[in-house]
């Protein structure tokens, strides 16, 4: 019986181990994921993951299917094209002669460029990098900042807007993105 006690409490311990700090809590909702899946391991797990802008406006009926899969297919062509300000060098590159740009000339690979390409004619579906749309498509689904964050920061054209217009602005976008991509996934 002592033997069962112990593995019992081993696993008490291993399943708070894998819960979510306190820390993380401040920085958003998170969820369990529905369905187990693998770790690094190859074992069955269940983490647990941020639930987004996207996924929380689809939630609450605020957007569809449709215009939550353009913002998803509109953060992968982001992330793809790299545009985020924030990222770390790769270390793995060997750079030419002590300058920051590495052996590949400086250049974008073709992956990079058509993700950017297929970026910049969707920022200009909506209505331009300069427009209220494009701004908020930038800023909030490429860069993932939060709605309220860019509503009270950036707004649009440096003008601040409150966090209800900000969430008719980035519906209005998503319809728009959604009518860009014809409803259908890029790759």
């Amino acid at each position: 019986m002592r033997n069962s006690s112990r593995r019992s409490m081993a696993l008490e311990r291993a399943v708070a181990a894998i819960v979510p700090t306190p820390e993380r809590h401040n920085h958003g909702v998170i969820e369990r994921l529905d369905r187990p899946i693998a770790d690094e391991e190859g074992r069955p797990t269940r983490p647990y993951r941020a639930v987004d802008t996207l996924a929380a406006m689809e939630r609450r009926g605020s957007i569809t299917a449709g215009m939550r899969q353009a913002g998803e297919d509109f953060r992968a062509r982001f992330a793809v094209a790299q545009l985020d300000p924030l990222r770390a060098p790769d270390w793995s590159r060997s750079r030419d002669r002590g300058s920051i740009r590495y052996n590949d000339g400086g250049e974008p690979g073709l992956r990079i460029e058509a993700a950017r390409n297929a970026v910049w004619r969707a920022i200009h579906a909506v209505g331009g990098v300069g427009s209220p749309a494009g701004s908020c498509l930038w800023h909030v689904v490429g860069w993932e900042s939060s709605l309220k964050q860019w509503a009270l920061e950036q707004g649009w054209s440096g003008r601040r807007v409150s966090q209800e217009a900000a969430s008719g602005i980035l519906i209005a976008a998503l319809g728009a993105l959604e009518a860009h991509f014809g409803g259908r996934l890029i790759a």
